[in-house]
């Protein structure tokens, strides 16, 4: 037992030395930590019989900003810092599968795809025109796998639910009633259409009389019209006309639509029965104060081309109307408005509104409804 015993101790001891003097190291570590930070020990691990836990003792604090690292200078075990000037070991390697878009890193024609657009961008690359196989072949390609009739039927069904949609409106434009200095009246304006975006049937009509008098005059016109551009509308047709003194039925032909800067216009001329011509213009434009407060001026003019004493008109200009008035609208259908015009006649036409009675130049308060449907 006792050779035994004096072979084991020395082994026992040589194994038992570097756990030792690392317990030792680690000690004075620990000694050398800064008081002001506070000491958490890390528990041992339970599986561990013999040998005390390395990392006992050890600080696990953070440091604030201004106090020293306690661990600065200690190299760990399998990780090595490179020091803050040496230089990238990635630095010129080649990634294949991945392209840095570093400025000047890709061709110019690369970095500006081929998209289409509307712009006229002398930047763009040259487009290359189409291959010819793309003009060979059936104008529908489906026909090759499908029953060409069932295709056909399909098309125009797509044409009419997408393209060829019939609409209809009525907009009353004016539907008022006027205070002057002579006496009070009414007016109507108003017109609508029926059909499609090009091809559409127009109507309108529009008169005024005196509240507690008869119809001074009124027209209704029948038109048919086309579009010729996105915003205008050719239009030609048949009006009548009515006046206290005679009647009169014209041939029509005019432009209506939206000009540059959003004025609404309507032009018209018109040929009567009795060989008389005349024209019209009116202008209408939208200032939007909100979104429901909204500012219309109008102007409109008249204009013949020969006397007809009969109607009480006169050569050259014959009258015009100048006006504002300020709608709200409580829905965009229904809008009731105040406002203020000013009318007069012109020539010749002037001195037969004088001469039966009547004033040639005036303004009145109005105060009406807008209303669409």
């Amino acid at each position: 037992m006792r050779f035994f015993a004096a072979t084991l101790t020395p082994l026992v001891l040589s194994f038992a030395s570097p756990a030792l003097a690392q317990s030792t190291d680690h000690s004075a570590h620990q000694q050398a930590t800064p008081q002001a930070e506070e000491q958490v020990e890390t528990p041992a691990d339970p599986q561990a019989t013999s040998a005390p836990d390395p990392h006992a003792g050890h600080s696990m604090t953070m440091p604030q900003a201004t106090t020293p690292d306690p661990s600065a200078g200690h190299e760990t075990p399998g990780m090595t810092t490179p020091p803050a000037s040496s230089p990238d070991p990635h630095a010129g390697h080649d990634m294949p599968g991945m392209q840095m878009n570093w400025p000047g890193s890709v061709p110019e024609s690369a970095a500006m795809p081929n998209i289409e657009t509307s712009a006229d961008n002398d930047g763009r690359p040259p487009e290359a025109p189409a291959p010819t196989a793309a003009s060979e072949g059936p104008a529908h390609a489906a026909d090759l796998f499908f029953d060409p009739a069932q295709m056909a039927a399909a098309r125009e069904q797509l044409l009419a639910e997408n393209g060829d949609i019939r609409t209809s409106v009525v907009i009353i434009d004016r539907l008022e009633a006027t205070f002057g200095e002579g006496a009070n009246g009414y007016v109507w304006d108003a017109q609508g259409w029926y059909g499609g975006d090009i091809h559409r049937f127009w109507w309108k009509s529009e008169g005024e009389g005196a509240i507690d008098g008869e119809l001074e005059t009124g027209e209704v016109e029948a038109l048919y019209s086309r579009a010729f551009t996105p915003y205008f509308d050719f239009q030609a047709g048949v009006r009548q006309r009515y006046t206290p003194e005679a009647d009169r039925t014209d041939l029509v032909v005019g432009v209506q639509g939206l000009a540059p800067y959003w004025f609404e216009v309507d032009v018209a001329a018109f040929l009567s029965n009795k060989g008389e011509l005349s024209a019209r213009a009116e202008a209408e434009y939208d200032l939007r104060l909100t979104q429901r407060l909204i500012l219309q001026p109008r102007a409109e003019i008249t204009l013949s081309a020969e006397d007809v004493p009969e109607l009480a008109i006169g050569s050259g200009l014959t009258s015009a109307e100048l006006g504002v008035r300020l709608r709200y609208e409580i829905r965009r259908e229904f809008a009731p408005y105040v406002g203020i015009e000013w009318s007069s006649s012109f020539g010749d036409t002037r001195d037969y509104v004088e001469a039966r009675g009547e004033d040639a130049e005036g303004a009145r308060l109005v105060l009406g409804v807008r209303a669409w449907f």
